[in-house]
């Protein structure tokens, strides 16, 4: 490991500390999730440690719905890290600065949603972002950063990459546990088979990440689009859109030849449903196997039962499991047995596993699972994917930039 975490940090020290926060929104509250939970932890530890700790955060984007103020948040996590935290509406100007002056040892402030300000999403250089109002005006006001936001690593945004060029910069618990767990499959070597679950609705990030680990994983359990995609490249009359769906040809034609390679150079690591699921004209889950169907009328919702079975057969057999994306529409009870299913062998197995994808992972806790019974669950998205095809995080690349430049 060649970047400082927080154990390197000295005690009492003022600290400009960047979390993921994002959230859903539903009728205008903030939606409670792991990552409050996560952050917290690392927000009590600071304080336990004697520092003054100020928070940078987003929700949403601009132009889009969850885009909104961080009031909320803050009282979601004071109450998950069982310590006060003031809400400033004001993010690098004269009331935010006001408030961080005032800040004494073990104060904690949530500053506002950090993409308010201009110079926060523009994809720059770590250099540029360096030079922003944002950087310049905060960085001076703290003795260190430290960043626990892995879940936006991937971005090259003021608050990621700019902080760690312009002041002692520091990884967080989470952001260190995430990399570490994440990247495992790339930088790792396995005694025993590796198995992947390659489910979900975004089959071109699944690809993608299939054909960058397609040397280290001994069995890809096919579901979700891309399962149905892999289906129809072998013959198979599914893997088409249906009526107002728009979900899998756009991806076909984007994917078909990457698809048709992985076919071609790895026919016994690729693992097929054999059956699929979907809702009949009485609304209850129906199944049908794979070699009935003739011309697509259903939308398939979940792999089949016998699928679900032999998916984790394999899962419990492996020494590791990684999980990329859900293998059915589980939010729907009807539709959630295949990703229950090998979920639940996952967690009962003695194996290395990562759960990724901040979507799927919410089934362990919607279905009663323990998190306690994984390796590990992650809350990242695009910065899960990169690290497990062992792409460069522009956030951990800077922090070890900046430990370089201490020596």
């Amino acid at each position: 490991m060649t970047y400082r975490t927080v154990e390197d940090l000295a005690d009492g020290q003022r600290v400009l500390l960047r979390v993921d926060l994002n959230s859903p929104i539903e009728d205008g509250q903030v939606a409670d999730n792991r990552r409050f939970s996560r952050h917290a932890k690392t927000v009590a530890r600071l304080v336990d440690e004697g520092h003054a700790v100020a928070i940078l955060a987003h929700q949403g984007r601009p132009g889009r719905d969850t885009f909104t103020s961080l009031e909320q948040h803050a009282e979601i996590l004071a109450d998950h890290a069982g310590v006060p935290i003031d809400f400033v509406p004001d993010t690098y100007g004269d009331e935010a600065l006001e408030a961080i002056r005032e800040m004494d040892t073990g104060d904690t402030l949530l500053l506002e949603n950090v993409r308010m300000t201009p110079d926060e999403l523009p994809e720059k250089e770590p250099e540029e972002h360096a030079e922003s109002a944002l950087v310049t005006t905060l960085a001076p006001e703290f003795d260190a950063y430290v960043d626990d936001a892995y879940s936006v690593a991937h971005r090259k945004h003021a608050s990621i990459v700019g902080f760690p060029l312009a002041m002692d910069a520091y990884a967080g618990p989470v952001m260190v546990t995430e990399y570490e767990a994440n990247s495992s499959i790339a930088n790792r070597d396995f005694d025993g088979e590796v198995t992947m679950v390659a489910g979900g609705k975004k089959a071109t990030d699944v690809i993608g990440v299939m054909t960058a680990l397609q040397d280290k994983v001994d069995n890809f359990l096919l579901g979700g689009i891309a399962g149905e995609l892999f289906l129809r490249a072998v013959g198979y009359e599914v893997g088409m859109d249906i009526g107002d769906m728009d979900l899998y040809e756009d991806q076909w034609e984007a994917n078909r030849d990457r698809i048709r390679k992985l076919i071609q150079a790895h026919p016994s690591e690729l693992v097929y449903p054999t059956d699929l699921a979907y809702e009949d004209a009485d609304g209850n889950r129906a199944e049908v196997t794979v070699a009935d169907v003739k011309d697509k009328n259903h939308d398939y919702l979940d792999v089949g039962s016998d699928t679900a079975s032999q998916y984790a057969d394999i899962a419990a057999n492996s020494e590791a499991v990684f999980v990329k994306g859900a293998l059915g529409v589980f939010e729907d009870d009807r539709f959630s047995n295949g990703t229950v299913t090998v979920l639940e062998a996952i967690g009962n197995c003695d194996c290395f596993s990562v759960v990724g994808g901040g979507d799927t992972s919410r089934a362990i806790e919607m279905y009663g699972m323990r998190e306690a019974d994984y390796s590990h669950v992650s809350i990242a998205g695009g910065a899960y994917i990169r690290a497990l095809t062992g792409e460069s995080l522009p956030g951990i690349e800077v922090l070890e930039r900046a430990a370089e430049a201490e020596h």
